[in-house]
């Protein structure tokens, strides 16, 4: 079994939540047959995924909106 801890997965001010959704997105590409971008030793998708994260072979970014600000409710 492999353990990544947090801190290599979410650094600085990084969202966790936004971590976990990117991760499951690209297990979901490895799961559908996409390539992995590290060499692996696990056969499952969700960790080869948190170790490419944690390599730095993806990560996930959030759009610029464009001069409009949410509302506040």
């Amino acid at each position: 079994m492999t353990y990544i801890p947090k801190e290599k997965l979410v650094k600085g001010d990084q969202s966790l939540y936004k971590t976990v959704l990117a991760l499951a997105a690209r297990a979901n590409e490895l799961a559908q047959g996409a390539q992995p971008l590290v060499k692996s030793e696990s056969k499952k998708v969700s960790t080869i995924a948190m170790e490419e994260f944690a390599a730095g072979k993806i990560r996930y970014e959030i759009p610029k909106t464009k001069g409009k600000k949410a509302a506040a409710i």
